[in-house]
């Protein structure tokens, strides 16, 4: 193994916790809207100059990027009939992905039968892409696989009750990625994102031939979650599978560029809780990541202050790292997105016909979506070009204000009623309370054009009375 070259990004501590599927501009012609007040017509901007974007991730376990772009578009035209609509579903490494780039390229789906994150038979799934060019971007024409990590470890696979990422395991991460080569892939890109696991990507290891080693040089168990990685002291990959090995099949991730290893900000102290970890297992977990970027060191030819630093490194339980001592390469998720998708960077370019308006969404906005995930993204190449944006939430959690300082200017709960999380998450009820949401951020919206052209109106006129310029320069206030 060579001397481990970091991603060029700067190193940072903080860390993340999810890109665009477009679909086609729903354009219309214009209709005026008019508003009637005490100072007679005013007219609010009229349909053909309000353009808008609809850019959600997916709430997760319930409704996917695509169809929560669909229930808000069906709010906001429900409100505004002729509003310019432009969906753009997002997609970030977690359920989803594979979907999402699959059907921009024009590609398959390839059913597969692994073991789950309890060790239990679930039906996951693999993606190959096809060649369809979206954007003046080439894709790249050798046969390449993408597999979503959450289709085989994934949270929404585990039970409430059974969730414990100290015994779950990626080892059904491993056997996709198997099935992907035997199915004649020369690249994999695996979306690291909504994983039930804090195993450091040791399962994925074993399955792909690596031995995990202690101290006296005895074989971990396989497949045994996190905690079972305590004991780990070496990573043994003479016997990897000789297509990652040799270089013939080269192995990439779409990661969370903030999610470390290590850390007082690393994965298994954030993320570990949401998986069902316990006070107890978070510093378990976290004594065990320890334990991988020490192992990790002595393979990368680093130390391991350095690998528990990486960004991405901490992506999917510590996947990332895993991914790392096989030779994969780590990819900012809109790195991998801007690939075979059009660019977020070139959203907002077009200054002559912009967006008045974007609207984005996830399951959860709190302390978390301002680093790294995609809403927070497309917020702040929003806000360079002072568009506003409005985030419709499933749950308002800790932190949710942070986002005002990334370009979030507003944000609104989907749950307008009395409601238990297991009612709202139902999908029919989901894509009804997402819609009615967007119908009614629309009615604020229409409200706040109102005031703004009211008080306009209200100035224009004060203004042609407040003086009168006399031949001696003399101004008369009224």
């Amino acid at each position: 193994m060579s001397q481990l070259d970091i991603p060029s990004p700067a190193v940072t501590d903080e860390a993340d916790s999810e890109e665009p599927c477009p679909h086609t501009p729903n354009f219309t012609e214009p209709i005026p809207l008019q508003t009637q007040t005490d100072m007679g017509i005013v007219h609010l901007p009229e349909p053909n100059g309000l353009k808008i974007l609809v850019a959600p991730a997916a709430y997760k376990g319930c409704l996917q990027p695509d169809t929560a772009a669909d229930c808000i578009s069906a709010g906001i035209l429900s409100v505004v009939p002729d509003a310019r609509i432009r969906k753009l579903p997002l997609i970030d490494g977690g359920e989803g992905f594979t979907r999402g780039i699959v059907t921009a390229t024009g590609g398959s789906i390839h059913q597969v039968m692994v073991s789950g994150p309890l060790n239990e038979p679930v039906q996951a799934f693999f993606g190959m892409i096809g060649h369809s060019d979206l954007h003046t971007n080439p894709i790249e024409r050798e046969r390449t696989a993408i597999i979503e990590m959450s289709a085989a470890a994934g949270l929404s696979l585990v039970p409430a009750d059974l969730r414990n990422p100290c015994v779950t395991t990626t080892y059904g991460v491993g056997k996709l990625v198997l099935a992907a080569m035997e199915s004649g892939a020369q690249r994999i890109i695996i979306g690291c994102g909504d994983s039930a696991t804090c195993d450091g990507g040791a399962g994925m290891l074993q399955a792909l031939g690596a031995v995990l080693l202690d101290e006296n040089g005895r074989s971990l168990p396989i497949a045994k979650g996190g905690e079972s990685i305590l004991r780990l002291h070496r990573v043994d990959i003479a016997n990897l599978d000789a297509r990652i090995a040799n270089g013939s099949v080269q192995i990439e991730a779409a990661v969370n560029w903030k999610n470390v290893l290590t850390g007082p900000k690393g994965q298994a102290r954030i993320y570990s809780e949401q998986k069902g970890a316990t006070p107890d297992q978070i510093e378990l977990l976290s004594s065990a990541m320890d334990a991988l970027a020490f192992a990790a060191a002595g393979s990368l030819h680093s130390t391991p202050e350095i690998v528990g630093k990486i960004p991405g490194s901490g992506a999917s339980g510590g996947m990332g790292t895993a991914l790392l001592l096989m030779g994969g390469r780590l990819r900012a998720r809109c790195d991998v997105m801007d690939e075979f998708l059009p660019p977020l960077d070139t959203l907002f370019d077009d200054t002559t016909d912009s967006f008045d308006l974007v609207i984005t969404a996830e399951g959860g906005l709190d302390y978390q979506t301002p680093r790294g995930k995609m809403p927070a993204e497309v917020a702040r190449r929003a806000s360079s070009r002072n568009i506003p944006v409005v985030a419709i939430a499933g749950t308002i959690g800790t932190g949710a204000a942070d986002n005002l300082s990334v370009g979030i200017k507003a944000y609104a709960c989907m749950l307008q009623g009395p409601s238990t999380l297991a009612e709202a998450m139902v999908p029919a009820r989901a894509r009804q309370l997402l819609e009615e949401s967007a119908a009614s951020v629309m009615r604020t919206v229409l409200v706040g054009m109102q005031m703004a052209e009211t008080k306009s109106a209200r100035e224009s006129i004060q203004n042609k009375h407040l003086m009168d310029v006399t031949g001696l320069g003399v101004v008369r206030y009224l």
